[in-house]
């Protein structure tokens, strides 16, 4: 099989362009900003350039991990979030209907409100921030392009190996335990996240991709692990898991007011049932415990 992975320097993007390489898959990763190894460079906002790439590839699946994840840069240049998350998505689109491949595109929770999880794949999305918008606007670009055999899948807040704890959320609240420098911080305990594991996602998608032939792949799907943490249960794991004290951190657990912060949702839960199903005898889900990760991973870093 031969995939191409966007974004594939991204926390993300590179746990799935590992995934398939080591799968035995014809992979080609692309990047942009940080292409380093055997990732090529493409701007994908050059459409010329972009088909000009996948035409000599000749891609089986594009698995679509490049976007703007950040939802306070996005309200700063929604401009650049809306070609990034919804026309390049659509360009994409429109090249799978000639190109004959399978486009993956990565969307998320903040699709939705957060006010009456869970959400299925059917539930109407109603994003309350601007990137969830720029994402929704992906997922109905790409699904209107009635030629294009695309898939949606949802995800939500993740972690997992990362170059900087700062490329993710979470990951992040590593730094906050380890300042032990006496500043404090307040820590959301306000919003529901469910924290997953970039590795499971790609390995997921790897056995989602090589499903056989005569199993329908819907075209909205949702993935997610299932247990629930606000940032500040978060930091208490990191804390305990790092054997640190985390007096200086302090729950938030008001709602954000005015326009300091970008608005959240409090709880988008991914209802995955259909997931499931799809994956009966096929691996399931296979999400890993969020505690129990970051043990075996922190103590390998040691």
């Amino acid at each position: 099989m031969r995939v191409i992975v966007t974004g594939a320097s991204g926390v993300l993007g590179s746990a799935v362009y590992s995934a398939f390489k080591n799968a035995g898959h014809t992979t080609l990763g692309l990047a942009h900003s940080r292409t380093t190894g055997d990732l090529q460079k493409l701007d994908l906002l050059d459409q010329d350039a972009v088909a000009k790439v996948f035409g000599e590839f000749k891609p089986d699946w594009v698995i679509h991990c490049a976007a703007e994840r950040r939802p306070d840069v996005a309200e700063k240049d929604p401009e650049g979030a809306r070609k990034l998350n919804a026309s390049v998505p659509a360009f994409l689109a429109r090249l799978s209907e000639t190109l004959r491949f399978t486009l993956m595109y990565i969307s998320t929770d903040y699709v939705f409100d957060g006010t009456s999880p869970p959400y299925t794949p059917a539930s109407a999305p109603n994003p309350v921030n601007l990137y969830g918008q720029t994402k929704r606007d992906g997922e109905i670009a790409v699904l209107e392009v009635t030629g294009s055999n695309s898939i949606v899948l949802r995800l939500p807040v993740l972690y997992g190996p990362a170059p900087k704890n700062s490329d993710t959320a979470v990951n992040i609240l590593i730094d906050v335990v380890s300042d032990q420098s006496g500043k404090q911080y307040k820590m959301d305990h306000y919003a529901t996240r469910y924290p997953t594991n970039v590795v499971d996602i790609a390995d997921f998608l790897v056995r989602l991709t090589t499903l056989p032939p005569t199993v329908s792949i819907p075209p909205i799907l949702h993935y997610s692990a299932e247990e629930p943490f606000t940032k500040y249960e978060m930091c208490l794991i990191f804390a305990r898991v790092l054997g640190l004290p985390h007096g200086h951190i302090i729950p938030d657990a008001e709602p954000p007011k005015g326009d300091a912060a970008t608005t959240r949702p409090r709880d988008c839960h991914l209802y995955t049932r259909e997931t499931e199903d799809l994956m009966e005898g096929y691996g399931g889900l296979g999400w890993t415990p969020f505690e129990e990760w970051w043990v075996d991973y922190l103590n390998k870093e040691q």
